[in-house]
Order: structure tokens, then C-alpha cells, then sequence
């Protein structure tokens, strides 16, 4: 079977990390036409624009993409190009997998857990007011007169903006996601003891859901408790599902129990489109020295693969990048156990290595 995808390089180390990928997935053999397009500073060089619209036509054509780290320039039209995406293409979920198995971290073993973090709203959706406009003056005339609090006229504003079929589809997605990838249990993490409403909706919303899965076990979390637990005690989770900015906070704090964002894969995904990409960002003060870890974006493309139903594809990039990384020969300068820089490899070794080990399955 024969696949389009497209493929976006993306800003800093984006272009080295998502070629390693490709070399990686290439090498399974698999037939897949690369149809490259642009996004972020590298597209607005040369299209004047962030988020141009044939990458999105694109995507909406082949329904699923590959993606590099992009980066926002100050100043330029999005607060994130990164988040313009998701919300362009209704991308509601980002599935944020945390394994150990690639991990050379010493204090942490057995980790494997699943993110679902919902990805359209919360803080993140944007609805801000700026100190002193007359948007913000309005709003805390109203706050007064409601009688929630006299703030500064000087205060700006964010709004934490949580809807019911936004809850509830988040949280079938991480019911369906744990019932087909037979894990045991779903937590939802909240703050709904202080945040009765926003928070105590998307709560509700996640047991109301459950109660369409009785074979799956159903449990919350405030996050603060979440945060310490996670690091005391992290093999007792499995599938948490979370609102936006939480899911954002705790997906680094996880990648932290396992060594980093260097081995953290992602995928955004929508009724009838995903996008995958690691979850670090572009680095610029890297990009073109041939030092990125490009394991994140190789999982992310692993994830891809099972995503369009080549799963025996993808176990053999995830078993190849394990065994390179627990081998510690063919690795970059952050994998190296022993700290011996000299000796660790480059971004495009380190996938050539990968790609062999892949073919030899």
C-alpha cells in the first residue's frame, strides 16, 4: 500500500531532525510519497507567510503530516504558529506517550505513560485583554459589580474557557485510546477543588464518560497532588487526560522522568487528520551543527506509522531506537551515559545507525 504524506521540515533543528526521521522511516520500506511543505520563520521568508495556505491544503489532502518544530517570530501575527495549527485543523487531541525504554536516566524505570491533553482550550485559547484597554477596563468593571473582587485598573486578563463537548470528547478519545491499546486505567487531572466550575466541568465530564467504559478503571487527580506523586511514585500511572495548559506543564515534567524532551514523541490528532512532531521546540542555537537528538522525531514518526496501521512498522523503528540508545555507541552527545562527548555522534549517524538496525529485522 502506498501512502502521501506531507512533510514539514520546519525552523532550527527542525529540518535535521525530521530528515533523520525519514531516513528511519524510508528504511522500513514502506511506499510513501513526501510532499514537503513549509511552516513558521522558514515559510514566511519566502511565502510572507507563518502558516501558508497550500502547507494547510496540504494537510487537509493527505490527512496526516510530519512535522519539524516551528518557530513563532515576536511580533508576527500568532502568539504560536504551533497552536494556530492545531486550531486551524480542529486538532483536539495531543497524545504525549512517556516511555523509559528509551531512557538512560538512572533513578526512574518502568515509566510508560500516556498523555491525552485536550489541545483547544483553556488558557490557550487566546481570549486576553491587554492592562488598561477598554476591553480589560470593562471587564473588571464587571468583575466588580458581580462581586468577585475590586483588581487593579492597571490588571490584564487571561480567560480559562472550558466547554462540555470539548470535555467529553477528549475524554472518550483517552477511553477509546486506553481500551485499543489495552491499558487498565484512565486518571483525569483537575484543579476543580478551587476551580468549582471550569475545572468541575471538565471533571464531570470525564465520569460521565467513564461510565461507557465499566471495563476501564476511572480515577482524578488534583494536579499539584498529580505533580508530586508523578515524581515519588511514577509507575502507578498509566493514561492521564488533562486540559490544555496542565497537559502542557506535566508532559515536560514527565519527559524530565525519562531523560528529557530528547526522547518525547507527539502527534496532534482531529476526527480525520494528526500531525506528529516531537515535543521539543526549534532550538536555534543548534540548528545546522549536526548535534539534535533526532530520537523524538523518530518516535513521533513511529506514532505516525501506527497511526495509518503499520504497526509492525512502527515496533521495529521503537525496538531500533531502543536498543541504539541502550547500546550507548551510536548516539548523540545528551544520550552518552558514560559523558564521554567525544566519542557520541551526529544527528544523521545517529539515524543512519537506526535505519540499519531497522533493515536487519
Amino acid at each position: 500500500m502506498s501512502y502521501k504524506v506531507t512533510l514539514i521540515p520546519g525552523d532550527g533543528i527542525g529540518p535535521e531532525v525530521i530528515e533523520a526521521a525519514k531516513i528511519c522511516v524510508d528504511s522500513t520500506g514502506i511506499d510513501i510519497l513526501w510532499e514537503e511543505k513549509l511552516i513558521g520563520s522558514s515559510a514566511l521568508s519566502k511565502t510572507n507567510s507563518l502558516l501558508p495556505g497550500e502547507t494547510i491544503e496540504s494537510i487537509q489532502n493527505n490527512r496526516i503530516a510530519l512535522k519539524g518544530p516551528a518557530t513563532t517570530p515576536v511580533g508576527k501575527s500568532f502568539r504560536s504558529v504551533n497552536v494556530a495549527l492545531r486550531k486551524r485543523l480542529d486538532l483536539y487531541v495531543n497524545l504525549r506517550p512517556v516511555s523509559s525504554r528509551y531512557s538512560i536516566h538512572k533513578y526512574y524505570k518502568g515509566v510508560d505513560i500516556i498523555i491525552v491533553r485536550e489541545n483547544t482550550e483553556d488558557l490557550y485559547a487566546g481570549v486576553e485583554f491587554n492592562a488598561g484597554d477598554e476591553s480589560a477596563l470593562h471587564l473588571l468593571n464587571l468583575i466588580k459589580d458581580k462581586g468577585f473582587g475590586d483588581f487593579s485598573q492597571d490588571s490584564a486578563i487571561s480567560l480559562k474557557i472550558i466547554s462540555r463537548p470539548a470535555s467529553l470528547r477528549i475524554a472518550k478519545f483517552a477511553f477509546e485510546y486506553a481500551r485499543e491499546n489495552k491499558r487498565q486505567k484512565v486518571s483525569c487531572v483537575h484543579k476543580a477543588n478551587i476551580l468549582k466550575f471550569t475545572d468541575g466541568l471538565f471533571l464531570n465530564s470525564f465520569y460521565e464518560t467513564a461510565k461507557k467504559y465499566p471495563d476501564m478503571q476511572a480515577d482524578d487527580y488534583i494536579i499539584d497532588n498529580l505533580s508530586m506523586q508523578l515524581v515519588s511514585r511514577p509507575n502507578k500511572f498509566d493514561v492521564l487526560v488533562l486540559p490544555n495548559l496542565y497537559g502542557d506543564i506535566i508532559s515536560d515534567l514527565c519527559a524530565g522522568l525519562i531523560g528529557g524532551l530528547g526522547v518525547a514523541p507527539g502527534a496532534n490528532i482531529g476526527k480525520d487528520i494528526a500531525v506528529f512532531e516531537p515535543v521539543h521546540g526549534s532550538a536555534p542555537k543548534y540548528a545546522g551543527k549536526n548535534r539534535a537528538n533526532p530520537s523524538a522525531a523518530i518516535l513521533s514518526a513511529a506514532l505516525m506509522l501506527r497511526h495509518m496501521g503499520e504497526k509492525a512498522s512502527a515496533d521495529k523503528i521503537e525496538r531500533a531506537v531502543e536498543e541504539i540508545i541502550k547500546e550507548n555507541k551510536f548516539v548523540t552527545y545528551d544520550l552518552k551515559i558514560d559523558g564521554d562527548m567525544p566519542k557520541a555522534v551526529g544527528t544523521l549517524q545517529m539515524a543512519e545507525k537506526i535505519a540499519e538496525r531497522i533493515k536487519s529485522y
